[in-house]
């Protein structure tokens, strides 16, 4: 049975939980904590997995492994176009959306002492929203989701970045393209478990 270690309040271990419900995979989950995973990954992170002894980890690297393994090609498709623009918004969560957040997640959500800088707060905001308007426009152009009009392994980590978003105490300019992704996303069981669930 496959093996997941990380707490499931972790953004990144409940990309892979999401997946995991979505490919019907059963696993064990250890809610571990990045020291006790230091063995297997020397970065000390999670989330890892340990699949019959093959570990990973990276979060966007095990979704993605996870969808090959089932060859799930509805989730991530083969085809070399469509699978490129999954693998770029999955990657401009990773660099683009991630790096906006940063610093107002840290003060107002996980109450950093090291992030209490006003001004940085109100940077991070700012870029976090226009970051945000980046994707509504998207979801615009797609009339769907993040890559396309179906579902794709590129809204597990956007759609928990927009759950994380209206978590975090800010003000939250009218998307009306995102509220719709956030509504729709929440018709999925996994989305309802492991991403709308009250957890920023």
């Amino acid at each position: 049975m496959l093996k997941l270690f990380g707490k499931s309040t972790s953004i990144n271990v409940r990309k892979v939980l999401w997946a995991c419900a979505e490919l019907n995979i059963p696993l064990g989950h250890e809610q571990a904590n990045g020291d006790d995973v230091q063995h297997l990954n020397p970065n000390a992170l999670v989330p890892v997995i340990d699949d019959a002894g093959f570990v990973l980890w990276e979060s966007n690297s095990i979704i993605r492994y996870l969808a090959n393994r089932e060859q799930a090609g509805w989730l991530y498709p083969a085809v070399a176009a469509q699978r490129a623009r999954v693998d770029q918004w999955i990657d401009w969560q990773a660099a683009d959306l991630n790096r906006a957040w940063s610093y107002a997640f840290m003060a107002l959500v996980r109450r950093s002492p090291a992030h209490d800088d006003p001004a940085q707060i109100r940077a991070s905001v700012q870029n976090w929203n226009r970051s945000m308007e980046i994707l509504d426009r998207q979801l615009a152009v797609t009339g769907g989701h993040a890559a396309g009009a179906q579902f794709s392994l590129a809204d597990i980590p956007v759609g928990l970045s927009v759950n994380r978003w209206y978590e975090t105490p800010i003000d939250h300019p009218d998307l009306p393209n995102v509220r719709a992704y956030y509504d729709r996303l929440a018709e999925r069981p996994g989305y309802q478990v492991f991403g709308r669930n009250g957890t920023p």
